[in-house]
């Protein structure tokens, strides 16, 4: 099998794709591990095809080390950002490089098969445009509502998916591997693994129609007990007094301060908005009442996140999905913490938008389907390569 100590198939082919590493000196020195060990997980991505020798560099004092490229011809992967309204979809090659991403009118409003079907088309249309090399290894798929073991559980925004199956539905759909998890989750994978912050501790948030996040522990998603950590979306909060909420109780944090809910109070006002980018927009054109409105949100955004931060202590909060393109919603959060965090928990805390932007979700997705496709198939190069051993002590 293995070795569960090494590093992932996918992140050593993402340093060499990137240009952060060309050799396995420079590799090991990337993911602070042996080199010895990154020897040994070169070897088998060789043996599998995904690398390629291309080469001598230049010597540092001894042997001139090899070069490493990906092969890319060796395959890709689709995923796709569900949303409440609209979805992205996108294409990583073998290296995690993104090869094109784009947004689909598409919502989860939709019975879970209907929508998945159209998310099928969408994608082979997509595919059939953008013609990626290789074969298409496997599928990963971001939902807006809590999941496990690749089914919908408890969604509060999802009508009709509790208790779906996902994964099975879109494996026999798009034919091959598919990995399926809660957007948020995948947002805070795809911003800790893509820009290479040097942080280990984040508190990576999006927040568009609905609004949730994802923890980031030494590197590593933290799921909880239950694959539930980082909802904030229904804590309880002043502010929504008894306001009621799609998850059945009153007075959570996503009932007055999501991008539907931004939404809702607007129209009730009299204003022309259908949606949370109409919103962001109204903003950014100075409209008074919209400013005051999503300055709002921001700042129970900012009350929520104290207490985590006084709790957690992150290196970063991250701020993605739709409302954190505008600035005066980013900056309203940013005074909350600074307002309610004891000083020596905001003091080196970095708070941002993600640098992915959009694509966050998309890496995310991309990068976990590369993990479980490519230490499958060396899992299985492993193996194999015991067989005659086992064969001759019979």
């Amino acid at each position: 099998m293995v070795d569960s100590e090494s590093p992932s198939a996918a992140r050593v082919l993402q340093l060499v794709a990137s240009g952060a590493a060309s050799s396995r000196t420079e590799l090991a020195t990337a993911l602070g591990v042996a080199q010895s060990t990154v020897s040994l997980r070169v070897q088998d991505l060789l043996r599998a095809g995904v690398l390629t020798e291309a080469g001598h560099g230049r010597s540092q004092g001894g042997r001139r080390p090899r070069t490493l490229a990906v092969a890319a011809e060796a395959g890709h992967v689709c995923m796709a950002d569900l949303g409440g309204a609209h979805t992205r979809i996108g294409v990583l090659d073998i290296g995690g490089q993104l090869l094109h991403s784009e947004e689909i009118p598409l919502g989860a409003g939709e019975s879970p098969q209907a929508t998945l079907d159209a998310l099928h088309d969408a994608v082979r249309t997509m595919l059939d445009t953008v013609r990626p090399s290789g074969v298409l290894l496997g599928a990963g798929i971001g939902l807006p509502g809590p999941v496990q073991d690749g089914a919908v559980t408890l969604p509060s925004r999802m009508p009709g998916w509790r208790g779906f199956d996902a994964a099975h539905a879109l494996r026999r759909t798009f034919g091959c591997p598919v990995v399926v998890d809660n957007d948020a989750n995948l947002m805070a994978i795809g911003e800790a693994r893509v820009t290479n912050r040097g942080k280990e501790n984040l508190v990576v948030v999006k927040a568009g129609s609905g609004i949730g996040s994802g923890v980031i522990v030494g590197g590593a998603l933290y799921r909880g007990n239950d694959n539930a950590s980082g909802d904030i979306s229904h804590m309880r909060v002043a502010a929504g007094a008894d306001m009621p909420c799609s998850c059945g109780i009153r007075g959570c944090f996503a009932a007055v301060a999501s991008g539907a809910a931004l939404v809702e109070q607007l129209r009730a006002k009299g204003m022309d908005v259908e949606s949370t980018s109409d919103v962001v927009l109204a903003a950014e054109n100075a409209e008074p009442e919209v400013i005051t409105t999503v300055r709002a949100a921001g700042a129970l955004l900012g009350e929520v996140l104290a207490t985590i931060v006084n709790f957690f202590n992150p290196d970063a909060v991250l701020l993605g999905g739709a409302l954190s393109t505008s600035e005066a919603y980013v900056a309203a959060v940013r005074a909350g913490l600074y307002d309610r965090c004891l000083p020596l928990s905001t003091r080196n805390l970095e708070i941002s938008r993600v640098r992915t932007g959009a694509d966050a979700g998309l890496f995310g997705a991309g990068l976990l389907v590369l993990d479980t496709v490519l230490d499958e198939r060396l899992a299985k190069l492993a193996d194999s390569r015991t067989e005659p051993d086992q064969k001759a002590d019979v």
